[in-house]
């Protein structure tokens, strides 16, 4: 796109007549022309863009486990829009936190009788798992655990001595009975430890899963304990603010694995599938809101800037709508400057008024701006 191709039209017409007048003797009338723009008119090209727009990429790497929306759905902020398979943690903290933060609140409200009956029913559950330690009978367990040690032993010996014999005709012929003898000896051996090894896994199996559950019960009682203790008065405002803060904390590690839609709109493309390895780097969806258009000028010089202001009417043609005539207005001028050419230009956002259904993301439209306003 030319800038100023009007106030270049009018020159040409200057010139079709003075060689027709030179050309004959006779004065015709001039043919009459359009109006050319204003001499203080600044004519620009830009470039069409949705009001928002964000393209989104996951902040951890990892492999897409799905992918929720297609191009051309409508989402509304906070919607999940895709996911990594490594998420499944991070939304665990989350639901932790949250339950605390949670937890807390309702404190602050007064209902402690859900935070009794908590407790209470970790203190029968604990009574039942330090019933099931009393009754076990450690010290046998304990001797049958030597004894299963003292097998394993015996049988890593008689695997050893397997090992031995076999290893005496392990050059002979596989038929060879010998051969055939020494290694099934070796393979019963080998099973016979493993089993011995099985042996023993089940005796402190029985001795330490019981424990485990009684410690679990006696940590499950005292968290419940203090929760139920300070509901009494009711959390603080540390409290709260710490809570709160672990909360945002675990959403903030979530979203590194998750992607949400950052505001109402369409989505404009998909660019990952499920089963993909992904990273920072790789935009994955990109959201636009096609409510209202904004158009960022490419070319205003510092000679054409500085008759342009804030509020400033601007009307605009599409290269590929020439017959769609839009109107705007100057919501910003840039202060920061770039170099293209040797020129100093600056970028100026308008603001569409009439938006049309035929409008397209990137296209270019050429901006005339009416210095007389």
């Amino acid at each position: 796109m030319k800038k100023n191709v009007l106030k270049y039209s009018v020159w040409f017409v200057v010139l079709a007549l003075f060689i027709s007048a030179c050309g004959g003797k006779t004065t015709q009338e001039a043919t009459p022309t359009p109006e050319a723009a204003s001499s203080n008119a600044v004519i620009a090209e830009g470039r069409l863009e949705p009001i928002r727009a964000a393209n989104l990429a996951f902040q951890a790497r990892g492999t897409v486990e799905a992918v929720l929306v297609k191009q051309g759905d409508t989402v509304s902020v906070g919607d999940v829009l895709a996911r990594l398979a490594n998420a499944g943690a991070a939304e665990a903290q989350v639901v932790v936190a949250q339950n605390a933060y949670d937890a807390l609140l309702r404190n602050q409200s007064g209902n402690r009788a859900e935070l009794w009956q908590a407790y209470m029913s970790a203190q029968k559950a604990r009574a039942v798992a330090e019933k099931k330690w009393e009754d076990l009978n450690v010290d046998d367990i304990e001797d049958q655990i030597e004894d299963a040690k003292a097998v394993i032993e015996d049988r890593t010996e008689d695997l050893e001595d397997a090992q031995k014999d076999f290893d005496k005709y392990k050059d002979l012929d596989k038929d060879n009975s010998k051969y055939k003898s020494a290694e099934d000896e070796l393979e019963r051996a080998q099973e016979d430890l493993n089993q011995a090894k099985r042996d023993l896994e089940e005796d402190v199996r029985k001795r330490d899963e019981v424990r485990a559950a009684y410690d679990l019960a006696l940590a499950n009682e005292a968290e419940a304990k203090h929760q139920y203790e300070i509901s009494l008065d009711g959390p603080n405002a540390d409290q709260l603010a710490l809570a709160k803060a672990n909360l945002d904390a675990a959403q903030d590690a979530l979203s590194n694995y998750v992607i949400t839609a950052p505001f109402n709109g369409v989505v404009a493309e998909v660019n990952v599938e499920a089963g993909e390895q992904v990273g920072p780097e790789t935009r994955a969806v990109s959201v636009a809101d096609y409510a209202s258009w904004v158009v960022k000028t490419t070319d205003v010089t510092e000679l054409e800037v500085v008759k342009l202001k804030v509020g400033q009417k601007v009307s605009m043609i599409p290269d590929a709508l020439q017959n769609l005539t839009l109107t705007g207005t100057i919501t910003e001028i840039s202060d920061a400057y770039t170099l293209q050419g040797g020129d100093v230009l600056y970028t100026v956002h308008i603001q569409v008024n009439t938006p049309d259904p035929t409008l397209r993301w990137g296209m270019t439209v050429e901006a005339t701006f009416s210095a007389d306003q």
